[in-house]
């Protein structure tokens, strides 16, 4: 362990990490990430089996067989991610800005002159740490970013690298909304992810595919509080390998006056805006989430029975 901790020292020391893996073709990297993808599909059953289940909830009309296939390339299309994030964190700037064409790139230059604070939402598709990267290098624009710390120390200072080196600011969850709110308040940038499933105590129902879901209601409270510019942004892969950062139109203020019918309204406008990409592009989006447990719990009880065992086994060791 030692001697693999003096190599990577040196490596990184003289740049030879940098040159290897900045330098490898894409080309390679997607031949090599589908792979990765293939092989994960294959041997882990716990998010096959969450992905299927997801799918099929979704897509009740489709097949088993258009089930599987679509799986498969859901797993390759994150392993392909998962190596192009990897690869982010040693390539410079003019490579990163070669990977991306941008479309409604007015929208954000509108917003930029406006003076007004901007967020900027997104989903876990396509890769989506390439498209805050780009935006801030293209723009020249530091973003505020909110993230978790990763247990894995390699890891977290890998994303922590990704994240920052382009110019954006990384800030931890807790305590996050007094930050982005004085970020807000001063015309600065926020960007979120909303796609994922939230504490029922700490959403709103909303719905997605038809389905209720939880959703954060952070982008409407920042939005109405604020008087911000709310931006939707996807950085979708083309099939030519190549990228591109779509901006939508920005979304339109609600009329109402309450303050839980407007973050309800807001919250499902996102996420309508989130499933229509989703749904023109399902192979990028990630599927392994469990997307509609507050409401659905069965279609991940195995999951949920041992997390519940965890929980328990704690409690047991504490009060021991």
């Amino acid at each position: 362990m030692e001697g693999n901790e003096k190599v990577w020292g040196y490596m990184k020391k003289h740049g030879l990490l940098s040159r290897f893996i900045g330098d490898i073709s894409h080309k390679k990297i997607i031949f090599a990430g589908k792979l990765l993808g293939l092989l994960v599909y294959i041997f882990d059953r716990r998010h096959r089996r969450i992905v299927f289940r997801n799918l099929c909830f979704a897509y009740p009309d489709f097949s088993r067989k258009k089930v599987r296939l679509l799986a498969r390339d859901i797993f390759k299309n994150f392993g392909v991610t998962l190596l192009e994030i990897f690869q982010m964190a040693f390539m410079d700037k003019a490579a990163l800005l070669k990977w991306v064409e941008i479309k409604g790139e007015k929208y954000l230059v509108d917003a930029l002159n406006s003076s007004r604070g901007i967020i900027l939402y997104s989903a876990h598709i396509g890769n989506w740490e390439l498209g805050v990267s780009f935006v801030s290098y293209y723009f020249g624009l530091s973003v505020l970013l909110i993230a978790r710390r990763i247990q894995l120390n390699f890891l977290n200072n890998l994303i922590h690298r990704i994240r920052t080196r382009s110019g954006n600011i990384m800030i931890d969850k807790k305590g996050a909304l007094r930050k982005m709110a004085r970020s807000l308040r001063n015309g600065g940038a926020v960007a979120l992810m909303v796609d994922q499933s939230t504490k029922v105590s700490q959403g709103v129902d909303v719905l997605f595919y038809d389905k209720t879901a939880t959703a954060t209601p952070v982008v409407s409270i920042l939005a109405r509080r604020f008087k911000c510019i709310v931006l939707p942004i996807f950085c979708i892969r083309k099939s030519d390998g190549g990228f591109t950062l779509m901006v939508k139109p920005p979304l339109a203020m609600t009329n109402e006056d309450e303050a839980e019918a407007h973050l309800h309204l807001y919250a499902q406008e996102t996420t309508r805006v989130v499933e229509g990409i989703v749904r023109e592009y399902p192979e990028q989006w990630f599927w392994f989430h469990k997307r509609w447990k507050r409401h659905y719990p069965h279609l991940y009880k195995e999951d949920i029975e041992k997390r519940k065992l965890r929980k328990n086994k704690k409690r047991l060791k504490k009060s021991g």
